[in-house]
């Protein structure tokens, strides 16, 4: 076809179609509109000249998507052509040899670094001889294409009780109202208790400012210490109330007295079974503190959960309600304001509990114990030289 010629192209049913759907679509980019309408045009018999002038575009460009269309007719012949593009300044081995490097401590490369950041990454790379130089934000670009964040680290701990599954596994059914392979009764109850130690009254050499526009609450670095206190709760896992006492410190006689407020009151007092889960801590450890519980209150059953493993115990969940909402940022100008402060925080907070969905269960923990028996046995993986 000559390119002055007024031709037509001919076009099939379905391609017609697709032409005016792609023009009437509203998220179509308009140079593929404008190239759809150009091969319409000469489809209706439009000479070039016409329909350079009717869409705003130079003889030229209708001449080359007339051809493309004409050479592979179809939408796929709008679309531009594959492009070189500017040359790669970096190879694949370096991009793969500089995510390597993010994959291994510092301490590999005898380096007197904690972490990996971008800048200290790229900065490594040009010493070890990877590239001759390189930006933190190229490294950036390359870690977020396999999301590696080496900045970025999380705390964990062994599986260190040798009674582990079994101790865990008791108080998880617990949770779910099972105890020995029966249901609890109506009249049974499960508390979760623990301290909270040492809660600081931190009194601000100069008062607090109110947050305002575009500022943050401010407050003031230096402070002097007015004492502490310790804050020692029981939780009610299926009715989620709080039961919280403060005392001077822990042991055994504050832990009792907790549990005398508790106890000593309905409808724990005259419940059939009412199980006390507890940490390890010094104040209810071991076989003696059962039966010490047990000699006090006959429906009392103290359950321990495993060494290590405070984060089974739901009353952590309170406290760290507690620290975010009542406590932080700590300005108190004596320890009376601390007392005071959790008290009422405690009332409040039982006016609306609800119970905590709790959704750690035994499959879960058979799945925990699973994966770190496999890890276990792993075969070491050998440090960068």
């Amino acid at each position: 076809m000559s390119t002055t010629s007024t031709d037509r192209i001919t076009l099939t049913g379905s391609h017609r179609r697709a032409l005016t759907r792609l023009t009437r679509a509203a998220r179509s980019e308009q140079r593929l509109v404008i190239r759809a309408k150009i091969v319409l045009a000469a489809a209706e018999g439009l000479s070039v000249a016409a329909t350079a002038r009717s869409l705003r575009v130079c003889e030229d460009t209708v001449r080359k998507w007339r051809r493309r269309w004409c050479a592979a007719p179809g939408l796929a012949s709008l679309v531009d052509a594959p492009r070189s593009g500017w040359p790669a300044t970096f190879t694949a081995v370096q991009v793969a040899r500089v995510k390597a490097i993010a994959c291994t401590l510092p301490a590999d490369a005898w380096l007197p670094l904690a972490r990996w950041s971008c800048p200290e990454l790229a900065r490594h790379a040009v010493a070890a001889g990877v590239c001759a130089s390189i930006s933190p934000a190229t490294v950036r670009r390359w870690l977020s294409q396999d999301a590696l964040k080496p900045w970025q680290y999380r705390s964990w701990i062994f599986v260190t009780d040798p009674g582990f599954p079994a101790k865990a596994a008791r108080v998880l059914d617990l949770y779910d109202r099972q105890w020995k392979g029966q249901p609890l009764g109506p009249n049974d109850y499960v508390v979760s208790a623990d301290e909270k130690t040492s809660i600081q009254a931190r009194c601000r050499c100069h008062p607090t400012l109110a947050p305002g526009a575009s500022r943050a609450m401010r407050v003031n670095h230096d402070y002097d210490r007015a004492g502490a206190v310790a804050y020692l709760a029981a939780y009610d896992v299926h009715r989620g109330q709080v039961f919280g006492r403060c005392e001077d410190s822990t042991g055994i006689e504050p832990f009792s007295r907790l549990v005398a407020q508790v106890m000593e009151h309905e409808p724990y007092k005259s419940a059939d079974r009412v199980f006390w889960i507890v940490d390890n801590g010094s104040s209810h450890r071991g076989q003696a503190a059962i039966h010490r519980l047990a000699q006090q209150y006959p429906n009392a059953v103290m359950v321990h959960t495993p060494v290590n493993a405070s984060w089974l115990n739901q009353i952590e969940i309170y406290f760290s309600i507690v620290q975010r909402k009542a406590l932080s940022p700590n300005d108190f100008t004596d320890i009376d304001q601390v007392i005071a402060r959790l008290a009422s925080f405690e009332t409040r907070y039982n006016r609306t509990a609800r119970p905590f969905k709790w959704k750690f269960t035994t499959a879960d923990l058979d799945d925990l114990l699973t994966r770190l028996d496999n890890h276990k046995h792993s075969p070491a993986q050998p440090r960068a030289a």
